[in-house]
């Protein structure tokens, strides 16, 4: 017999565990720089190969849900989850750190390729609701994180046990998880054949979603990735509005239901496009508690993009199944993992730029605590990284007039057919 409610309570643990990391990630980020003598634009490629990770098991996983099942695949996450942990803990070097984080991307991913279809195939009925209830634990699991980084960081505790500390959340839902049923995916439910499912997703506007998933996932999780660090460089605790940002996230995903009712998913996303643009532009040009009020603006802008983008979508074209799940959200990891090296590749130039003559990058890390080289260094880190989460704002604005035509156009759009 399958248990809904269990089977929904384990994904949403084994989401918490994929979430914490990109919290403990993003404030282990500096120590990393430092222990492995990284530029930005190298510790761009470790925060980004976690999110290549996920892309690579979300388009893999997805099609093998249906040839496999769900639970194999949620068990491979487990696993996954374990070795990417430990590897990252005992990294010794560039190389060891890139795959520990590639390692746990590929099994954050899997856990999106099994949990995605799953809820659909238990909440057949109102996938949308469900799906950003699901996935307001991804936000949630964020602020999990980076409050746990914060206060163990204020103790004095490494980036290390900060890791450590996601064993808790995996243990869990590997025992929730462990002898239960699992449901097969909606399409095989339904009796939709392969070739069916491959052709829904080769529709010209199912693949124009998947453009625009790339930019929705760009705007939040690749502007997620560099605000702990960004921040920090402002004067701020770039963790805690890390926190803060996701927690107005995590409350905008549970009352999503009332969203969907009244906006349409089409018109949720039209309103976070704006926002999103909005929030990121203002937090460009802002400082002091009007940073607070931008990232606030910011965070209502991207709380729906992800689960809505695949309620959105899957309703538009239940052909497409959990492979159109995968590719929704295998894409979007791929737009956030490409942008994350490129945002810090803005940063790099930006500070560059603002380099005074005859300094160099080396000279102004090098310089005491409170001396005048060293505030006049973190002014130029913030700006400059500022300046480069400003230049994403111009994502959601394209974004915006997209969603602009589906939703006045909203009433002529049907739904593919089921076989």
């Amino acid at each position: 017999m399958i248990n809904a409610k269990r089977l929904f309570v384990g994904s949403q643990v084994a989401l918490i565990v994929t979430a914490m990391s990109f919290a403990i990630r993003g404030g282990s980020a500096s120590a990393w720089a430092l222990q492995f003598h990284l530029s930005n634009e190298e510790l761009g490629q470790v925060l980004g190969a976690a999110l290549w990770g996920f892309t690579l098991a979300m388009l893999f996983g997805g099609p093998l849900c249906d040839l496999i099942g769900l639970g194999r695949i949620v068990s491979f996450a487990f696993f996954g989850h374990l070795v990417g942990i430990l590897l990252t803990i005992f990294a010794w070097n560039f190389w060891s750190l890139f795959a520990g984080n590639l390692i746990f991307g590929i099994s954050n991913g899997s856990v999106e390729a099994a949990c995605n279809p799953l809820i659909t195939a238990l909440f057949p009925d109102d996938k949308t609701t469900k799906l950003n209830r699901f996935h307001m634990w991804f936000p949630g699991g964020i602020v999990i994180g980076a409050v746990l980084a914060y206060f163990m960081g204020k103790a004095g505790f490494s980036w290390k046990a900060e890791f450590a500390t996601m064993l808790l959340p995996l243990v869990a839902y590997g025992f929730i998880f462990m002898g239960m049923s699992f449901p097969k995916t909606e399409r095989v439910q339904k009796g939709i054949s392969t070739k069916s499912m491959w052709t829904g997703c080769l529709n010209p506007l199912f693949l124009m979603m998947v453009f625009c998933m790339v930019l929705t996932a760009t705007t939040e999780l690749g502007t997620n990735s560099w605000i702990t660090t960004i921040l920090t460089s402002a004067g701020f605790s770039g963790i805690l509005i890390l926190a803060w940002i996701n927690g107005v996230m995590a409350i905008g995903r549970s009352v999503a239901g009332a969203f969907v009712h009244k906006l349409s998913p089409i018109g949720m996303l039209l309103l976070s496009a704006f926002l999103a643009a909005i929030g990121l532009y203002a937090m460009s040009i802002s400082s002091g508690f009007m940073l607070y009020v931008a990232a606030t603006i910011f965070a209502g802008g991207v709380c729906f993009f992800w689960p809505t983008m695949l309620g959105y979508t899957n309703d538009r074209f239940p052909r497409t199944g959990a492979l159109g799940l995968a590719i929704m959200g295998g894409a979007g990891m791929l737009g956030a993992g490409v942008s994350a090296p490129i945002i810090g590749k803005f940063f790099d130039n930006g500070i560059a730029h603002r380099l005074p003559v005859g300094q160099t990058v080396d000279s102004l890390t090098a310089a005491p605590d409170g001396s005048p080289a060293a505030v006049q260094w973190l002014q130029i880190q913030a700006s400059a990284g500022l300046e480069a989460l400003g230049k994403v704002a111009v994502l959601p604005v394209f974004l915006f007039f997209v969603f602009l035509v589906l939703f006045l156009t909203r009433s002529k759009a049907k739904a593919a057919p089921a076989a």
